[in-house]
């Protein structure tokens, strides 16, 4: 197996951990499902968008993900899907008619399908695709050959490294339904500012442009 440079894993470790740990739209769903339902509705979230993940991580492997970003088509498909998907999410939440309490009670989801959901929030990120697409490449040494088991490589580390920042971010929001799970008042916040969250993070998908050209990033 033909691994990258040390000098490029090392740099791909520290990026990949920069951008890892700042909020996005899978980050966000995982903290979103451990508030409502705790810390195994969020491990089975964070298995979920970790599964999206490896589909770019192997997707990249074999070219896809290039194929994405070169078409229009293709790219707007997963674009658009990713986005509507969230802001149908948004709009379910922010529409329900009943009381908060029940809604908590009603909302909560077998851990199966909370990983199910989590596999299609990730997999139909164009943030995601693009990801593994424009910024992933630039470690590569491509002098050694074997790029699809450097990629596969580096794709593994971030996998480990994203699965590791999921969890602690799990285990902080846990704990407050800890406090808050029986507060009326911190429900009906949460089931807005949810919602919200959701339908912004769709606005947001619709505002993805496409890369000019290999190893652009936005």
């Amino acid at each position: 197996m033909i691994l990258p440079n040390p000098e490029n894993i090392l740099l791909f470790i520290t990026a990949a951990t920069i951008l890892i740990v700042v909020p996005g739209p899978a980050l966000l769903y995982i903290m979103t499902k451990s508030i409502e339902q705790g810390y195994k509705a969020g491990l089975a979230s964070v298995l979920g968008v970790g599964v999206g993940a490896m589909v770019h991580v192997i997707a990249a492997s074999v070219g896809i993900s290039a194929l994405l970003v070169a078409s229009a088509t293709a790219f707007s498909i997963l674009k658009y899907g990713g986005a509507a998907y969230l802001i149908y999410l948004g709009i379910k939440k922010l529409t329900d008619k009943t009381t908060p309490i029940e809604s908590v009670k009603k909302e909560r989801k077998s851990f199966s399908s909370i990983f199910y959901e989590g596999i299609v929030v990730n997999t139909l990120s164009p943030k995601s695709a693009i990801f593994f697409f424009a910024f992933l490449p630039q470690f590569i040494s491509t002098d050694k050959g074997g790029t699809t088991s450097q990629i596969l490589f580096l794709g593994l580390i971030f996998l480990i490294i994203a699965f590791v920042s999921d969890m602690c971010y799990v285990l902080v929001s846990g704990k407050l339904v800890k406090y808050f799970r029986t507060s009326t008042k911190f429900t009906t916040i949460q089931k807005y500012l949810s919602g919200s969250i959701y339908i912004l993070l769709g606005l947001l998908t619709f505002m993805v442009n496409k890369p000019t050209s290999f190893g652009g990033s936005k």
